[in-house]
Order: structure tokens, then sequence, then C-alpha cells
């Protein structure tokens, strides 16, 4: 019994079919929450997907080639070079570069290196107090150059390996500060081009308008070097002038600038210039520049009509319009005070297989016959027969 039963439920689940039906609710409260939520879903479509989001454009990506190009002098005087002017071609290295350019903002000079014998710059497993502390042909990644063998005087006070370098080496010291004083920062530096409020489609910067947009200090940065990225976003309507579309650009830090967690901090490189002196010994002058790496990086968007992602967007939209019935359904029959007068209204249950049992029984009651029968002459009797015509044998 109980399987029969169970197999009966499993029938009647499977074979069942819901079909809508239209209920009328003439309420304020239902009909005002019908209204909002048509034109939550209607203000989307339009104002979201079509206008801001231009959904009835098709778009394609930015395909871009960027050159640069560097100009001005910067004037030094310093120690170790005395005057001097320095102008493209002094700090702009290497010449040309893809999409990106370096600016020399510092640097270590070391004049006059030739390659000979120099005791090595005084660095942990360099020092020593006798020659048995040197091993002749060692070399070290840290090091700048060969052992000799021999521990020679570096100082009064300190003695190291002689190694065979360019001597005299280079004093890896901390950089030299910038010689402009703070209280001349602004008259002297910000007289920019570029401006993002009064000018800001100019393609001409200034180094330290560059580096404050991106939130650094220019006097820091320049000490140490950096990498900034220079953005150049296109987002063009394709459907406006052709004017419209102008480039936006902005700025941001792009190496590591945590003064706690940094092993190398800005960013630095060496070069040298070759030369013969008067003994006609091959002669270098080192120099270790710090600078600023400005990566051009461009990217953006253009869009113009087409009817199919508009049907496609607008069709989408609309179809969120099902929703508006999904929530009013859900409060009327859930939040509502005639909540179960609702649920009786809506929701009906008719079985078929009871359909069919009373469409038999109409059946039965509709093939009744009223039959009349000559039992005696001139007195008829009146037999009612059910289920089936039946005959009655006169009595």
């Amino acid at each position: 019994m109980k399987t029969r039963g169970c197999c009966a439920s499993i029938c009647q689940c499977f074979f069942e079919y819901s079909t809508p039906k239209i209920l009328v609710i003439r309420s304020f409260k239902v009909g005002t929450l019908n209204r909002i939520t048509q034109a939550l879903v209607i203000a989307y479509v339009i104002g979201y997907v079509c206008v801001l989001n231009k959904g009835y454009q098709d778009t394609d990506a930015v395909l871009s080639s960027v050159t640069t190009k560097v100009k001005g002098i910067a004037l030094t005087n310093t120690s170790d070079l005395g005057l001097r002017i320095w102008d493209v071609a002094d700090y702009v290295i290497p010449p040309q570069e893809e999409n990106s350019f370096f600016v020399l903002t510092n640097l270590l000079i070391t004049l006059n290196q030739t390659q000979s014998h120099c005791p090595e710059v005084p660095k942990t497993g360099f020092d020593c107090t006798s020659d048995r502390d040197c091993k002749a042909g060692s070399r070290d990644t840290r090091g700048n150059g060969v052992q000799t063998g021999k521990c020679v005087k570096y100082s009064a006070v300190d003695k190291t390996c002689e190694v065979l370098a360019w001597c005299p080496l280079e004093l890896d010291k901390e950089p030299p500060k910038r010689n402009i004083l703070p209280y001349v920062n602004k008259t002297y530096l910000e007289q920019c081009v570029f401006n993002r409020i009064t000018d800001p489609d100019c393609p001409i910067f200034r180094l330290k308008d560059m580096v404050t947009e991106a939130n650094e200090d220019f006097q820091t940065m320049a000490v140490h070097g950096g990498v900034m990225g220079v953005q150049i976003r296109w987002e063009c309507d394709l459907d406006m002038p052709s004017s419209w579309c102008v480039p936006r650009y902005t700025f941001r830090r792009l190496d590591n600038k945590d003064p706690v967690n940094n092993v190398a901090p800005g960013y630095n490189f060496r070069f040298a210039k070759y030369y013969k002196n008067g003994n006609n010994e091959e002669t270098r002058t080192l120099i270790k520049g710090f600078g600023i790496r400005f990566d051009v990086m461009v990217f953006g968007q253009a869009g113009k009509f087409n009817i199919v992602p508009t049907l496609l967007n607008v069709g989408a939209g609309l179809a969120l319009l099902g929703l508006v019935t999904v929530v009013c359904d859900w409060i009327v029959l859930t939040c509502m005070t005639k909540k179960n007068i609702y649920n009786e209204e809506k929701y009906s249950y008719v079985d078929d297989f009871q359909l069919v049992s009373n469409s038999f029984s109409n059946l039965r009651m509709t093939c009744s016959i009223l039959l009349i029968v000559p039992v005696q002459p001139f007195w008829p009797k009146f037999i009612i027969l059910d289920y089936s015509p039946v005959f009655s044998i006169p009595l």
C-alpha cells in the first residue's frame, strides 16, 4: 500500500502542469509598488545601460604608437665638475627608447679611472690584516676587481685586499643632495605648461608637475630616482564630432618606494665615458646616474552606434521587467494583511482524474432514459432505468 501511494504521489507530481492565472488586485499600495519597480527597471535600461555605458555602441580597443621628446637645459655647480651646463644629450640616456624615456636627475662621478692596482673599498669580506687574508685571483660579485693577494692600506686606519680594477674605485655613498634651496622651489620649478585645471590637454610637461600629479615629492624622487608611469587614456565617442576625441593624462609611481622594506630604492645605473690621457693610456670617467624613468602607457576604447548591441542590451534590460511581477507577488503573498485571501485567489488546483470521474457521473445522469412501455391497454406504466436503456417485460 505504501509503495502504491508513493508511486501515485510521484506520478501526480510528474504529470502536473502550471499555467499563469491573471489576478487583478485593485490596491493603492500594490499598484504604487508595481509602477515604482517598473520605473526603476526602465530607468536602469535607459540611464545606465544606454546612456552611461553606451550599450548602443560597438566598441574597439586602442592601437597606439608613442613618440617622446625631451627639451631643456640644466645648470650644476659641484666640487668634482665645477660649473657645468647639461643639455638633452647629457641627461637623456639612452637617447631613444620604446614608449619610455629616462631623465638623469642626480649622479655620483668618479674621474680619471685607469686599469691598475688599488685597495678595495672597505666592505664585509674585503678587510684584512695581512697578505694571508687575501687570495690571489679571487673575485667576488660584490667587489670591483680581481684580488692580487696583497693586503694594502686603504686609509690611515683601514686595510683591504688589493685588486686589479678600474682605479680609483667608485665610492658608492649616499647620492648628493640637490643644490636648489627649499624656499626657491616653488618660484624656480613651478613654471608648468601642463595644468590639470586650466590646460589639461597640453602634451608638454614639466618633470616636477608629473611627479606631483602622482602625489610624490620631486626633490626626494630626484635624489634616488624612480619609475613613473604616464597613462594616456582615450575614450572616444565616434557618434560625436572628432574634435571631442581628446586624451586624458594621469601619472603614477611604478617602483617600490617603501623606505623600511626596500632593498634597492629608486632607479639608478652606471655608465662610463672613455678617452686617452696624455700618456696614451685608456682612461674613463665612471658615472652612477640617478634619475626618473618615464614609461608611457596608452589605453582606451572607441565606440560607434551599431544595431546589434543596441537590440541585445535593450532586450536584456527589458527582460528585467519580469522581476516586477516576482517582486510584487512576493510582497502581496507575504507582507500584505490580506495575504491569505490573495493566496487562495491566486492558486487553484484542478485534478484531471477527478474531472474524468465527474464527467462519467454526469454522463450517467444524461444517459438515464425515460421509457414508456405499454403494459395494459390504455394504461401506461413509467419505469426509470439507469446506466443503460433496458426494456422491461410487459406485466
